[in-house]
């Protein structure tokens, strides 16, 4: 689909400025970039899911670079080299291991798509409505991966502080949060994101599996056995140094201090490495956040997920 007849369409979809620097368009109730929009529309129309494939969704600075390193080591990614295993989590980021599915449309690697061998393991920050009948309708699976929306916010505002044009001033905290709030951000807004995904989840358990930043964080092997049992590749009751072996090579620490995270760039954007990198912890906003802030963000999250079951 070329860019250049989705460019014609842009004007026709209501129009935002994300952090005064970017155009964001809506579509079906959602904000993107001009650049994602063609992509997208030629994604739900065109792609094929195979029935083992897996897709790993969430919306933006939820806990999306965790959620493919466990995959990559769960799903097994240890190749060898001269008979040597070569951890692949050393050679290249997890974003370039496991590509935004949208983007082989918009970059036209569609070749590339085609040859990928199974099981094909992507991501997207597409809400579910966006999403391909062919990934709805097949029976490959939707792994998901929520954060609660205080911590995504400030963890939103640094990723985007970090990747500005050079001698940028960063972007004021309370603008950022205005924006948050009234859904006008990359993939937003971020509650109906959430609630779409945790929804399908309730009904359909065995296709879409819905996890929680926190209880990861909480309880990491519980939660990567629950994973991996959802994957098709669970560990046995015996198999606790595999699960712990798993937790060591995907863990925060270990990433950040690697060196192709340390000084690389992701191969299609060209962003750091690094940038992916910053803290990891849970309860973060509480270093930025005003009480009349955390009053405001609390009071959304309750009127919007009222009803739900789903706390975060």
């Amino acid at each position: 689909m070329a860019c250049q007849e989705e460019g014609l369409l842009l004007d026709e979809y209501p129009k935002e400025k994300f952090w005064e620097i970017l155009d964001l368009y809506q579509l079906d109730g959602y904000w993107y970039s001009g650049d994602v929009i063609p992509g997208m529309l030629a994604f739900k129309s065109e792609f094929e899911a195979l029935s083992d494939d897996v897709i790993l969704a969430s919306s933006m600075k939820t806990g999306t670079t965790w959620l493919k390193a466990l995959c990559i080591c769960i799903m097994g990614n240890q190749r060898k080299n001269d008979g040597d295993e070569v951890d692949q989590l050393e050679v290249k980021n997890p974003h370039d291991h496991i590509k935004c599915l949208e983007y082989f449309y918009y970059f036209n690697l569609l070749s590339k798509l085609k040859d990928m061998q199974s099981p094909r393991v992507f991501n997207t920050h597409l809400p579910y409505s966006a999403l391909p009948e062919s990934i709805k309708n097949s029976e490959c699976k939707i792994v998901y991966i929520a954060r609660n929306p205080k911590d995504t916010f400030v963890s939103l505002w640094h990723f985007f502080n970090q990747i500005l044009p050079p001698n940028t001033e960063p972007y004021p905290l309370e603008k950022a949060y205005d924006s948050f709030i009234k859904g006008i951000h990359l993939f937003g807004p971020f509650h109906d994101h959430v609630l779409e995904y945790w929804q399908e989840s309730l009904k359909n358990p065995n296709k879409l599996l819905f996890l929680k930043y926190e209880d990861l964080k909480r309880d990491p092997k519980g939660e990567v056995r629950k994973l991996a049992s959802f994957l098709c590749r669970p560990f046995g009751d015996e198999d606790n140094d595999e699960v712990d072996k798993v937790l060591w090579r995907s863990s925060f620490e270990r990433l950040k201090n690697l060196e192709v995270n340390k000084n690389g760039k992701l191969s299609d954007s060209g962003v750091p490495n690094s940038s992916f990198f910053r803290l990891g912890n849970v309860g973060d906003w509480q270093n930025c956040f005003t009480d009349e802030m955390k009053q405001g963000l609390d009071e959304i999250t309750c009127k919007k997920f009222e009803g739900s079951g789903l706390d975060l």
